[in-house]
């Protein structure tokens, strides 16, 4: 997680466990502590048994983040973003994850070089934070299949570790 949350959070693994849940899905804090997807409120207890904690976590940790103006300018700005890795296939397009060292530069850049000088069009590219997930990927949402002779040349790319077609 980023230092700044870590520290903020270091004390209660339960109030962590929220701040992950609102970094990992792009939900954000309003000024009373209330916790929002986009324009629609979650239920503090659902969202608590979700996570597994008690409801009154959720609600102390929204309104810590709404008191505290460094974190409220983080957690109050966050959004959720529409990810179709998993439907993919079921519109027409093509799915592939790569793992790859998280903290080598240049692989999202090498990827799309690649795909790009085939010719395929790529409609959507999700690079996981290392900072929030354990083991991050990159997902490439591409409108045509990728031949063997360019997967090779993905699986060429320094840093890339493995290649999942879903």
């Amino acid at each position: 997680m980023y230092k700044v949350l870590e520290k903020a959070f270091a004390d209660s693994p339960g109030k962590r466990k929220v701040v992950e849940a609102l970094l990992r899905y792009g939900l954000r804090v309003e000024e009373k502590g209330s916790i929002f997807c986009a324009e629609i409120e979650l239920s503090p207890a659902k969202m608590a048994r979700a996570l597994g904690v008690d409801r009154r976590v959720v609600i102390e940790t929204g309104q810590m983040i709404a008191r505290d103006d460094e974190l409220y300018g983080i957690l109050s700005q966050l959004l959720p973003t529409a990810f179709i890795g998993k439907v993919a296939d079921k519109l027409g397009f093509e799915s592939i994850e790569i793992r790859a060292e998280p903290h080598q530069k240049g692989i999202v850049a090498k990827v799309a070089t690649v795909v790009s000088d085939r010719g395929i069009v790529i409609r959507q590219i999700v690079a996981d934070d290392p900072d929030i997930y354990p083991e991050p990927k990159l997902t490439l949402i591409l409108e045509k299949r990728l031949d063997g002779a360019t997967i090779d040349r993905l699986r060429r790319i320094k840093g890339v570790k493995e290649i999942v077609i879903r």
